[in-house]
């Protein structure tokens, strides 16, 4: 019992998703894949990761 309204929304998103034409912007694409690293993660997020393995290995 109380699903009807998130269920109605989720049918809602899935049809608007199923029957939208979808207008592509490829440049936008680009820009979006261009910042993200190895793996999906944002060149950020990598940059966080590889700091925290330098400050590490000061540790030793």
């Amino acid at each position: 019992m109380g699903r009807g309204r998130a269920k109605a929304k989720q049918t809602k998103v899935a049809r608007e998703l199923k029957y939208s034409t979808g207008s592509l912007d490829p440049d936008a694409l680009k820009r979006e894949l261009a910042s993200q690293g190895p793996g999906g993660l944002s060149t950020r997020a990598t940059e966080a990761a590889d700091d925290k393995d330098l400050d590490d290995d000061d540790e030793d």
